[in-house]
């Protein structure tokens, strides 16, 4: 008898919810156009916003849950307005693409702004919604999950005229990805405890601006794309590589501080080898590099696999275990018009105190490349053996190999390229 109360008592319970969800959504479907809608102070079931123009808003104990499956909102008009909400426990089949708010195609100008939210897949989806902004959201993955199975924090899927900014995107797979998306603006967010900070795939003519990664595989992993804008950013401490470029070409990366990238890639990882890099450019040609530091880590920057005809002036090197590593047939000048870059281990001279050093500077050499090819010879290092193949090296220049040559080397590294400022 008690169980068939307890149970009666349930499925009473649980009609009444159903009940209220379906007249709160009735009530969302008669809103008038532009109209303003607050979402009562209680525990909700997933919503779907269908009226162009409205503004949506939460009281401080409203709770949308997503029940563990399919999307906890979605949005589904033109210029709707999606803001102060906490967002919760959706589905967690990234095949369907289950996200905590997401923003359909025909909702064109939506505004998704100041929510919380937590869960297992993505956390807000644009699927094609042309000039979508996404701003101030907090956004936490499931951290009981592996990192492979969760979600993006912000997925960008063939949109255009985007605005991500000021965002806290922390425990997801990626913060924010960026797929067969243009002329998108992505500013002042900050990252933390991730594969990939920003992940960019098969995109143009992008700005990347003024945000922060902290603790992540890569910071910023640019791959397949051209023309992207990467402007003051920081790398901070992550582990594997903070700035990755795979096939980046005609694109400028200019003020952004990579600092402590030293712990090396983890199983799984890509390409390039086991340090930690500061920048890692592979099969990338026509970039800019300019006003940048590269510091504190095992390798300040690592090019392969024809990464050849980019522009590398201004910049400053500082303490990287080794500041570049280069293999190719072509010697790469890192100067422009008299200006070179600061390197921290540069030990040439300038007897006229212009500011530029007087010999240029060229970080590797054969010996460099005899230990890439050969590390146990490291070994040998401080030898003899050593001493005389760096010294038939410089007496004869004709055996010297292609490599990087900075022509113009800094004596002083310039005030705003220090790495605390």
């Amino acid at each position: 008898m008690y169980r068939l109360l307890r149970y009666g008592v349930a499925l009473a319970i649980a009609l009444l919810s159903l009940t209220a969800s379906a007249d709160l959504q009735q009530r969302l479907d008669a809103l008038a156009p532009g109209a303003t809608f607050e979402l009562p102070p209680e525990h909700l079931s997933p919503l779907t916003i269908k009226v162009p123009g409205v503004t949506v808003t939460c009281a401080p104990e409203t709770v949308i849950d997503g029940e563990r499956q399919g999307n906890a909102v979605e949005i589904q008009a033109e210029g709707v307005t999606f803001r102060g909400c906490l967002v919760r426990n959706w589905g967690d089949n990234l095949n369907e693409l289950d996200a905590g708010i997401f923003v359909a195609r025909e909702a064109r100008g939506a505004v998704v702004q100041g929510n919380r939210l937590q869960g297992p897949a993505f956390g807000v989806w644009l699927d094609a919604t042309p000039d979508v902004t996404v701003r101030n959201n907090t956004i936490r993955g499931d951290a009981s999950m592996r990192p492979n199975d969760r979600g993006n924090g912000i997925h960008l899927f063939n949109t255009t005229g985007a605005l991500v900014e000021d965002n806290d995107i922390r425990q997801t797979r990626d913060a924010i990805y960026i797929e067969t998306a243009n002329h998108n603006a992505i500013r002042n967010n900050v990252m933390a405890d991730l594969r990939y900070g920003i992940h960019y795939m098969y995109s143009m003519d992008n700005l990347i601006e003024g945000n922060v990664t902290r603790g992540t595989r890569t910071g910023y992993a640019l791959m397949q794309s051209k023309r992207l804008r990467v402007l003051n950013n920081r790398s901070e401490n992550d582990e594997n590589y903070g700035i990755l470029m795979n096939f980046i070409t005609q694109s400028e990366l200019r003020g952004n501080v990579v600092t402590g990238v030293s712990q090396g890639q983890t199983a799984g990882v890509a390409i390039g080898g086991a340090e930690g890099k500061a920048v890692f450019i592979y099969n990338s040609l026509y970039n800019t590099f300019a006003g940048n530091v590269f510091a504190d880590s095992n390798i300040g920057i690592h090019l392969t696999a024809g990464s050849e005809d980019n522009q590398v002036f201004g910049n400053a090197f500082v303490n990287n275990q080794q500041q570049v590593k280069y293999v190719a047939t072509r010697t790469q000048e890192w100067s422009r018009e008299g200006e070179g870059n600061y390197w921290s281990d540069y030990l040439g001279w300038d007897r006229n105190q212009d500011g530029v050093g007087d010999v240029p500077y060229e970080p590797n050499d054969n010996v460099d490349r005899l230990l890439w090819k050969y590390p146990e010879a490291r070994i040998l290092m401080f030898s003899p053996a050593v001493d005389t193949l760096r010294w038939v090296q410089d007496a004869f220049p004709v055996v010297k190999s292609a490599g990087v040559s900075d022509s113009h080397p800094l004596m002083r590294i310039p005030t705003d390229l220090r790495p605390e400022s």
